[in-house]
């Protein structure tokens, strides 16, 4: 996380520098396409002290702040700043930069407004799947079945249970290949070191997780981050008399 938390802030910090007025009709977005009548009207001088100015202060505050979270909030939250900031700092970046159309090109404005509509939808969409993601599953058994709500949540027929175990620590994860991971939270299916498909509820670390093996040998990693998981181990065997389960 560290890493790229360092990558990014320095890719938006250096961006600043890379166009200037002689280059900006080459490789400024936007204003490459432009026919010559639009640049015309468009103030390239002050817009590019602006945009060095914009990526500067973007790339140092995004390195201080996802520092902050990561070491004294959460990490799970920092990954959440480093994707959802910079797409609410171009939001604004695009709506002061429309300021530098010198007659008002109404064609640009109108473009400009659709593009922060849909980077706003999907701030929006990122928010809620995160937060959505990072709600902790809970575990219960209702009518023969163990479910598992919550984002890539599961069912499982009690009879379809071959063991319950708690454990110690999970499997060296070497891959995802469908779900929802960021440093502490993991769900949905993932790829063991040694090959094997796997699927993950880790709502938190911990010193101990319940494994699920089903009679087809599936195996399901679960965490809670708001009960103990010895408590929730206990509980399962008390429900599920457990003896006749290979333990």
């Amino acid at each position: 996380m560290l890493i790229v938390i360092l990558i990014l802030s320095l890719i938006f910090f250096g961006i600043g520098f890379i166009v200037t007025e002689n280059n900006a009709q080459y490789i400024l977005s936007g204003y490459n396409t432009m026919a010559e009548e639009d640049r015309q009207k468009f103030n390239i001088k002050l817009y590019v002290p602006y945009f060095r100015n914009f990526h500067i202060v973007l790339g140092i505050s995004m390195l201080i702040i996802s520092l902050v979270l990561f070491y004294f909030v959460s990490s799970d939250w920092a990954g959440l700043f480093i994707v959802a900031y910079p797409i609410a700092a171009y939001i604004y970046f695009i709506w002061k930069g429309s300021q530098f159309l010198k007659d008002g090109n109404k064609k640009q404005q109108m473009a400009s407004y659709v593009v922060m509509g849909v980077l706003f939808i999907i701030l929006l969409f990122i928010i809620f799947m995160f937060t959505y993601s990072l709600k902790d599953n809970k575990i219960e058994i209702k009518n023969e079945t163990l479910e598992i709500n919550g984002d890539y949540g599961t069912k499982i027929n009690l009879a379809d249970i071959k063991s319950i175990h708690l454990i110690s620590e999970l499997p060296k994860i070497t891959s995802k290949i469908n779900g929802f991971a960021v440093e502490t939270t993991k769900k949905g299916s993932f790829k063991t070191k040694d090959g094997e498909k796997v699927t993950l509820l880790i709502n938190s670390k911990n010193n101990s997780y319940i494994l699920i093996i089903t009679k087809d040998n599936k195996k399901i990693y679960y965490s809670s981050k708001e009960e103990s998981n010895q408590e929730i181990y206990t509980r399962l065997r008390k429900q599920l008399n457990l003896s006749k389960f290979r333990m």
